[in-house]
This record gives C-alpha cells, sequence and structure tokens, in this order.
C-alpha cells in the first residue's frame, strides 16, 4: 500500500497511459511508430541504469539481452508455432538465465576490463548467431503472415504489440524505482561507491551484481522478442548493434545516472534528437559521431546529466523525482 502513496509511482502510471492513448485516440500511425522507438529507448536505458547508475559498472553490450529476446522469440514464434506471449515470456527468462550464469564469470572483473568483456561477450554471441543454421544464420529469421492470424491480422498485431511495448517501459521504470527504493538497491549503490567496502559492511557483492545483471536482461529481451515480432524479421546485425549499446549508455548518461526520471528523460530526449539528425541532409550519418561528443561533454562537464542540474537548480524536485 506504501507504494501507491508515493507521488512517483503515479507518474509512472501517467507517463505508461500517456504513450499508450496518445496515438491510439485517432489511430496515428506514425505517432505509434515514433513511441514505439521511444518507448524501446527508455526500456534498454532504465534496465542498463541498474548495472551504470545502481551498481556502477559499465555494460556496453547490453544490447545482446535484446537481440536474444528477439531471436529466442521470432524462432519459437515461427519455428515452432508458439503464441506471443509464452514465447516472449520465456525468451526473458532463458535470456535472463543466461546473463545470471555469464555473470557468475564476467563479474568477476572490475572497471574497463569488464566492459571490454561485455563487448567481447555481444560480438562472440552476433557471431555465433550468425553461423547457427537454426536460426537462419546471416539471414536472419522471417516470419509468415500467418503468425499474426492469431492476433486479428497485421494490423490488430501493431497496435497490440505497441500496447505491449508501452506495458513493458512502464514495468521498466517501476522495477527501476522499486530497486531504488529496496535493501538490495542500498546494496548496489553501496557497490558502486567502493564495493570492497561494502563487502566488509556485510554485502554479498559477487551475488547482489550478478542478480542485477540478471534483472537488467530480462524486460529488454521481452522487449526485443515484441519489437522483432513487429517488424517480422531478425538479422544479426541489428539485434546485436554495438551501435545501440553505446547510444543507451549517452541516454543514461545524459538523463543522469542513478536516477529512474534520467533513465527515461534522456532515452526522450536523445531519441528525438536522434530523429533530428537523421532528417539533416550531411548529418544524417554522424548522428553517433554526435553522441559520443555529446557523451564526453556530459562526462567533463555535466557527471550528474539533466537530472543533476535540474537538483542543484530546484533541491525539492528530489521529493517528487527519483
Amino acid at each position: 500500500m506504501k507504494l501507491f502513496a508515493r507521488p512517483f509511482f503515479w507518474l509512472i502510471v501517467a507517463v505508461t497511459l500517456l504513450y499508450a492513448l496518445l496515438p491510439t485516440l485517432g489511430q496515428n500511425v506514425t505517432l505509434r511508430e515514433t513511441l514505439v522507438l521511444s518507448a524501446i529507448y527508455i526500456i534498454l536505458a532504465a534496465n542498463l541504469n541498474l548495472m551504470i547508475g545502481y551498481t556502477g559498472y559499465v555494460n556496453f553490450g547490453s544490447i545482446v539481452f535484446f537481440g536474444l529476446g528477439g531471436y529466442l522469440t521470432l524462432w519459437l514464434v515461427g519455428g515452432h508455432h508458439w503464441g506471443l506471449y509464452p514465447a516472449v515470456l520465456l525468451a526473458g527468462a532463458v535470456t535472463s538465465l543466461l546473463a545470471f550464469l555469464l555473470g557468475i564469470g564476467v563479474l568477476r572483473l572490475r572497471g574497463a576490463y569488464f566492459a571490454l568483456a561485455t563487448i567481447g561477450i555481444n560480438e562472440a554471441v552476433k557471431d555465433f548467431v550468425a553461423n547457427f543454421d537454426p536460426w537462419g544464420g546471416a539471414e536472419g529469421i522471417f516470419l509468415p503472415f500467418t503468425a499474426f492470424k492469431a492476433m486479428g491480422g497485421p494490423g490488430k498485431a501493431l497496435w497490440t504489440v505497441y500496447l505491449l511495448i508501452v506495458l513493458v517501459m512502464g514495468l521498466s521504470l517501476l522495477v527501476a524505482y522499486l530497486v531504488k527504493r529496496s535493501k538490495f538497491g542500498l546494496g548496489l549503490f553501496a557497490i558502486r561507491e567502493d564495493e570492497d567496502a561494502a563487502m566488509v559492511l556485510g554485502v554479498k557483492a559477487p551475488l547482489f551484481k550478478t542478480l542485477v545483471y540478471s534483472l537488467s536482461a530480462f524486460l529488454p529481451a521481452v522487449a526485443g522478442g515484441l519489437y522483432f515480432f513487429k517488424n517480422g524479421s531478425i538479422i544479426p546485425d541489428e539485434a546485436f548493434n554495438l551501435h545501440l549499446s553505446i547510444e543507451a549508455i549517452v541516454m543514461v548518461m545524459l538523463g543522469g545516472q542513478g536516477t529512474v526520471t534520467g533513465a527515461a528523460v534522456g532515452a526522450a530526449l536523445y531519441e528525438r534528437l536522434r530523429g533530428l539528425l537523421l532528417t539533416i541532409p550531411g548529418l544524417s550519418n554522424f548522428h553517433l559521431v554526435i553522441a559520443g561528443v555529446l557523451l564526453l561533454l556530459i562526462i567533463l562537464f555535466a557527471p550528474g546529466g539533466l537530472m543533476g542540474w535540474l537538483y542543484r537548480a530546484w533541491p525539492r524536485l528530489r521529493r517528487v523525482l527519483e
């Protein structure tokens, strides 16, 4: 009941409902496609923030969860005739389990060594999938139109999947908020500040890190399954695009690492900035360069991101915005 009494919970609900209702009121397909990308970015940033902002571990390969969820879902739906709902849930669970097993080993590393290892994991999985014949190898997986029949055809399926992605976005923000407010979250923040001191004080750092690494994989995997089902196809280069991992880091840093609001605002702002750059002749191929420069400027001059600046300007905002 305490959760329902907190203003930030209702802010998450309001944002989720706003995303769900805006394009459906007028059946605005253009707005739907814009918001679905924004929602995907928020999901990726909010879950990556569990590692970067809460734990202090920079995961450069977080997109691997998104891609694995997409491949598992399309393989189950297209190759084994599963329904979408059980397929995405199983894909999320399997990806989360794989992340837990990987985390046992890779989270023994710290700093740059961990960051490099996560890049290696993403590239290794990408190469494996590109040569894995049951998943179509380099050509990927393409869904037949009959896969959308159970959802009333492609048109209705697109709207249903959009609403499901928005729901996953809301759940991502809620999970990030609940973790931040929990004893588990306090342990993660202690690890971020000084891992050795946290262990001396009784924080089970290896377990906490592995659990949050696994948790940060589940909802992105579900979102990946929904997103690629919506597209009707998946290929390795799109599923494991390292550039998107780097952009997710920019989103977290832009909004403010360690804050739930920051991850969401940073993702939404970056999606608008990226969309603007892609429509300007001469700049469409340089949005990643601009993202890199933006990340450098944030680290040098505004390490707290947008939320850090807002908290300094209006300290009372800390009571409302997490």
